[in-house]
């Protein structure tokens, strides 16, 4: 016969017992290797902080964190595998604003829901763009710039990262203020945009500022313009947009941590704090050389600013005109 205190141990053994897989398996994460998906080619801007993050959350963690680069389609081939992924925390994405905001009004479908199919973690840092070109004797300025594509209308080209890409968008926007119009080269990714760009292959690029610093610092690109409200302290001598003579024309590319969604709030939580004592104050120095601010943020957060960008974005591309894909 069972006493009551016998009783209530027997019930206690049968809840620890009762506790689902995935309760036991949150309680021990991580404990087993972390996977970035990076939705573009090895050598660019994401791909840079991809595997910052990842060496940094490796050692805090406890786990390898290996990222896995699948490029191509603006986003449209990694994306979809995480977006599929099992929720339980051991597969996530550094992805660019574009993938999350631009990408619905510039494609007709998208094979995954941008608000739908993530768990945002933290947004992780701001990219200030800067509007740079090759050919400085012919276009030391962003007045002869825009000089000459408005002499040239449809002729004067600039290289993005893809369809929807924030180099995309910079160049919409560049267009929409200056009533120019320029022919969009994209493609699969900001490393193979910015060595044409040096090639001279295109005309111009409106460049993520870490794309740009290296090549601008020695001197095989030109920068014009910083697409920021103030100069920026890597390029001190460069004017803003507004003081080259164009006026609201300001656009900062950022990026995010996310997971698919239904990642339970214990890991989320759990890499969110990981994320912010990753970028300590050496990370943050070294990443201010290449003009990166780091901006992180609450899940909350970085879901509003997917909700609101959308519909900046989709404005954006409805002026331009530009039907979807």
């Amino acid at each position: 016969m069972l006493t009551r205190r016998t009783s209530l141990a027997y019930t206690g053994a049968l809840g620890v017992l009762s506790l689902s897989g995935e309760a036991f398996a949150q309680a021990k994460y991580p404990d087993q290797p972390i996977k970035f998906i990076v939705a573009l080619p090895a050598g660019g801007s994401v791909d840079m902080i991809a595997r910052t993050l990842g060496q940094k959350l490796s050692t805090a963690l406890g786990q390898p964190v290996v990222v896995d680069n699948r490029g191509g389609g603006s986003g449209q081939i990694g994306m979809p595998l995480v977006a599929k992924a099992a929720p339980d925390g051991y597969t996530l994405t550094v992805s660019p604003a574009s993938f999350l905001t631009t990408n619905r009004s510039v494609f007709k479908a998208l094979p995954y829901d941008p608000e739908a199919d993530f768990q945002p973690i933290s947004r992780l840092v701001n990219q200030p763009m800067v509007m740079i070109v090759k050919d400085k004797v012919k276009y030391p300025t962003v007045a002869a710039f825009i000089a000459a594509a408005k002499a040239n209308p449809g002729k004067l080209t600039y290289a993005s990262s893809g369809d929807g890409s924030p180099q995309h968008l910079g160049g919409l926007m560049f267009e929409s203020r200056t009533q120019t119009k320029l022919l969009h080269v994209p493609y699969r990714g900001g490393a193979l945009a910015i060595n044409d760009t040096i090639a001279g292959t295109v005309d111009a690029m409106f460049a993520v500022m870490p794309e740009a610093v290296p090549h601008v610092k020695a001197g095989t690109l030109n920068a014009l313009g910083v697409m920021s409200p103030t100069r920026s302290p890597v390029f001190p001598q460069v004017p803003t947009m507004q003081e080259a003579g164009v006026a609201n024309l300001t656009l900062s590319a950022w990026m995010a941590l996310l997971a698919p969604a239904k990642t339970p709030k214990s890991i989320v939580d759990q890499l969110n704090k990981a994320v912010v004592a990753a970028f300590d104050a050496e990370t943050r120095a070294k990443l201010a050389e290449s003009g990166i601010e780091v901006a992180l943020s609450t899940p909350e957060d970085v879901q509003r600013l997917i909700v609101q960008d959308t519909k900046i974005h989709a404005d954006l591309v409805k002026a331009a005109g530009l039907v979807p894909q």
